[in-house]
């Protein structure tokens, strides 16, 4: 059996990442106590389900926080587990939250909202570490989707390196390992060519392959991970995420992770993210 297991803040979009792994075929369920996860795990087993998906999450109140034990106690089962985090800004959760006039799960009539959010946090801190981790504070639902059924198509069995491009001046990824600022690079924005046109496009490119300093930079990036994967990989890590910014997220860092994602996809499973261009 493959059982997806799916947690995070609320207000990240665990509901549509839900709807897109029903879809896909598996038997979902929402809003489990964690304690009745195993449980629900043997009885799926023995009907013959073969991908399952569960959203699990502070609704079910502090029994969340056993969560990470139930987790390492399936694995030892040899069962295929895998964990995948929703999470955004505490901000964009309250700006969500008030749009909508949501009641938060954790609302008792005494916090604040953003208490709450913060409490949400500590809540699931432990199943936060072990699982992969996305940002949705600047995805829309459509981009959302389309990242879910990404992770989905994986396969567990090796490390996934993702790069991820973005721009600063809509905040950091937080779901990034690592964060290369390419700020100092000439920006192609000001060229009025250019401007309208991102590092996907081949003007673009072409101005920053006759770039010295950004062909040293590409170097440079892809040297460190090439020489860090495999201590990366013999520590079982499975997922490794390479942020690369620049001001609007258009133009050095979406041509810098094209570029790597070209030179690492010949001998390693990557997936390739421009956060700004969904």
């Amino acid at each position: 059996m493959q059982l997806f297991l799916l947690s995070g803040l609320s207000g990240a979009g665990k509901s549509v990442a839900l709807k897109v792994l029903e879809d896909s075929g598996f038997y979902c369920v929402d809003n489990l106590p964690a304690e009745l996860l195993t449980g629900l795990v043997e009885y799926l087993i023995a009907g013959g389900y073969e991908k399952m998906a569960v959203s699990i999450d502070v609704r079910s109140a502090n029994s969340v926080q056993k969560l990470p034990l139930i987790v390492q106690t399936l694995m030892q089962k040899n069962l295929a587990v895998h964990v995948l985090f929703l999470d955004a800004k505490s901000d964009t959760l309250v700006k969500r939250f008030s749009e909508t006039r949501r009641m938060h799960p954790l609302s008792d009539g005494m916090r604040t909202l953003p208490e709450c959010v913060q409490a949400e946090r500590e809540l699931l801190a432990g199943i936060s570490k072990i699982g992969h981790h996305i940002d949705t504070s600047e995805l829309g639902a459509n981009a959302l989707r389309a990242w879910i059924k990404q992770f989905i198509k994986l396969d567990r069995a090796r490390l996934t390196l993702l790069f991820e491009s973005f721009g600063f001046k809509h905040g950091i990824p937080l779901d990034a390992d690592f964060v290369f600022d390419v700020r100092c690079l000439p920006n192609p924005f000001y060229d009025v060519a250019l401007r309208a046109l991102t590092g996907k496009d081949l003007p673009v490119a072409v101005f920053l392959e006759s770039t010295p300093t950004a062909q040293l930079m590409l170097g440079d990036i892809s040297g460190f991970v090439e020489r860090w994967l495999p201590n990366f990989i013999a520590d079982n890590r499975s997922y490794l995420t390479i942020a690369i910014g620049c001001t609007g997220g258009q133009h050095r860092s979406v041509y810098l992770c094209e570029k790597l994602t070209q030179y690492f996809e010949s001998r390693q499973q990557v997936i390739l993210r421009h956060r700004e261009l969904t």
